[in-house]
């Protein structure tokens, strides 16, 4: 099965679904996780929570999920997540190094076998030439390999949160399929 943009239109979003049965990408991986019995954890900071939230409209899904952090301090990500300091003030909030720190360190504090986290830049302000708005970075935490993935994504504030969260509940579903 191979996912794909659906023709439902929820806010202005493109539904990421799977071309057969159109079945959400959510149900999908929250069906891997329950089959594979690993657990999960998300740690967001652009999206808000709606990975979290996302996830968590699948029946059944408490047996897997075990916490969702929105760390959108600098000092929530470094307190709550483990973030080492000397990654933001290098790299800043917005990047694959600290992605990468925030997947990870929710996976090590809650001990599930996969994690993911969001970090971008929402807008509509706070965008620069280096990192413009809809600058997303989702880093896929699986079982002590991590990936991250960067992503422009267009729109506005919450249609950039709404894609964010689809691609990274999708980016999960593609790091599964290798397990």
């Amino acid at each position: 099965m191979k996912a794909e943009k659906s023709e439902n239109i929820k806010n202005g979003i493109e539904e990421l679904t799977y071309a057969q049965d159109n079945i959400s990408i959510e149900t999908v991986v929250s069906e891997m996780l329950i089959e594979k019995n690993l657990t999960i954890s998300t740690a967001e900071s652009c999206t808000g929570g709606l990975v979290s939230a996302t996830l968590i409209n699948y029946p059944g899904i408490s047996s897997v999920f075990i916490e969702g952090c929105v760390t959108y301090s600098n000092e929530s990500k470094i307190n709550r997540l483990g973030v080492n300091p000397h990654t933001l003030e290098v790299h800043g909030a917005v990047s694959e190094e600290t992605a990468r720190e925030m997947a990870e360190g929710i996976a090590k504090n809650f001990n599930t076998n996969v994690a993911i986290s969001t970090t971008g830049i929402a807008g509509p302000g706070g965008g620069t030439s280096d990192k413009p708005v809809g600058l997303v970075y989702i880093g896929i935490y699986v079982n002590g390999k991590t990936t991250v993935s960067k992503y422009i994504l267009p729109g506005n504030r919450e249609e950039i949160r709404l894609r964010a969260t689809k691609y990274a509940i999708n980016d999960l579903r593609l790091r599964l399929l290798e397990l």
